[in-house]
């Protein structure tokens, strides 16, 4: 038997729990003899990790898989698996629709991979869509590889409690979990260790962090500050946050925590208290806009994002207005806007549809007012000193780019390496980055 490593090849949809997930996926299967690579062709496994929030998402996962057919059958040994959030949803519809399909397993599941994966070697299907009582976490390889240069991602929470009407994370992904504070630690500590300045802490309900150290609660204010303390940490972020769980210590470490970088995004949906109430997001716009009053007296400078959804079950042009009223009290500096299509087993779903014509038009004019806001937050920048987290080379020769503090990717000409933190001088915006000249 050869002992050439074996090619796995994972495609990663929606949010970045999920490429998190994926990363961890591939160590999972490392220790089978997995070596991940960058194309499907010559893969002896294929992985499909998926996401449920989008429209459709199921049938384009169907769609996907169709594309390997003839992959599986020039190499019947091929292995294909389905992972996520559309696995937990559909399960062993997965195979019935699509015989071809060797493994599925859901997001809390992915730690029995090597398991699953050596009964398919056995010609066997696997399926495992169970909430287990085990947390994934305590499973998984203890060594993490840097795989996204000096950024990386940190899941410290998982599910939500929260049956917002639209949503599917609670089926999905279940109940809120938190990861104890030792093992967050101990993996940001790893992380640093092989290179990485910026950690970005996930969560579907981030801020709903409450991990246990020593028989004590921890939140995630107390959790971000901790990690402040780590050397060679240079920047933190979270996401996603809901404004319930935006409690007064995490509200201060904007202000006095200098890791903690100038950016929160504090999804709303609507700006309508009686959507909102349809959504069951258990806040009103006018709460909303308090806390946003509170964030930035803590912390001026903070760049806001959103999530919307427009065109929700029964919403009227005059609720609709109240979204964009909304908008123009917060004045975002970016934003993300969907129109609402309906997810199989929420109670929204059950819910008629607006007139879709109508909801087209609506996310239009939504649209065009977020894009105006973003666009002037990066004019705004101009003339500014940033600091800068450098990623990768850019496009023209000489060029390197990075995100700023408030998470604006920034070109400048400059000949440093990956990896540099540097003060920058922004002195261009363009339609979705900034320019700048090192300084010092």
């Amino acid at each position: 038997m050869s002992d050439a490593p074996k090619k796995l090849y994972i495609k990663t949809y929606g949010c970045q729990m999920n490429v998190y997930d994926s990363e961890r996926m591939a160590e999972a299967l490392g220790g089978q003899g997995y070596e991940q690579v960058d194309s499907p062709e010559g893969a002896d496994m294929i992985l499909l990790n998926t996401c449920h929030i989008r429209e459709k998402a199921a049938e384009k996962v169907y769609s996907e898989l169709g594309r390997y057919k003839g992959l599986k059958a020039a190499n019947p040994d091929l292995k294909i698996g389905v992972a996520g959030c559309v696995a937990q949803a559909e399960g062993a519809e997965i195979m019935r629709r699509q015989p071809m399909v060797d493994l599925v397993v859901g997001p809390q599941s992915y730690h029995r991979l090597p398991e699953m994966e050596a009964k398919t070697q056995q010609g066997e299907k696997a399926l495992d869509t169970d909430f287990p009582e085990e947390l994934k976490f305590d499973h998984l390889p203890k060594g993490r590889k840097a795989k996204r240069g000096p950024t990386a991602f940190l899941t410290v929470q998982e599910g939500c409690d929260k049956f917002c009407a639209f949503c599917v994370v609670p089926y999905t992904r279940g109940a809120e979990v938190s990861r104890p504070v030792s093992r967050v630690l101990r993996e940001a500590e790893g992380l640093v260790e092989q290179g990485v300045r910026e950690i970005t802490l996930l969560g579907q309900n981030v801020n709903a962090y409450h991990g246990q150290e020593g028989g004590e609660d921890w939140g995630l204010a107390r959790l971000i500050r901790r990690l402040a303390e780590i050397d060679g940490l240079d920047r933190i972020r979270f996401t996603t946050s809901h404004p319930n769980d935006m409690e007064d210590d995490l509200i201060a470490a904007h202000g006095d925590c200098e890791k903690l970088m100038p950016y929160l995004h504090l999804p709303v949906q609507s700006g309508s208290d009686r959507i909102l109430k349809r959504m069951n997001r258990g806040h009103t716009a006018e709460e909303y806009l308090r806390l946003i009053e509170r964030i930035r007296a803590a912390r001026p400078d903070i760049l806001m994002s959103g999530d919307f959804i427009v065109g929700f079950p029964e919403e009227t042009e005059e609720d609709f207005q109240a979204t964009m009223d909304l908008v123009e009290a917060v004045n975002y500096g970016q934003c993300f806007s969907f129109k609402y299509s309906a997810r199989p087993g929420t109670p929204a779903a059950e819910r008629p549809l607006v007139d879709q014509a109508a909801a087209d038009n609506r996310l239009q004019r939504l649209q065009a007012l977020l894009t105006t806001q973003q666009r002037a937050a990066q004019d705004a920048m101009v003339g500014r000193e940033v600091g800068v987290l450098f990623e990768k080379a850019g496009r023209l020769p000489g060029q390197m780019v990075g995100k700023s503090d408030h998470l604006h990717a920034v070109h400048v000409q400059c000949d440093v390496p990956v990896g540099t933190l540097a003060r920058v001088r922004i002195t261009e915006s363009g339609p979705n980055s900034l320019g700048g000249t090192l300084l010092g």
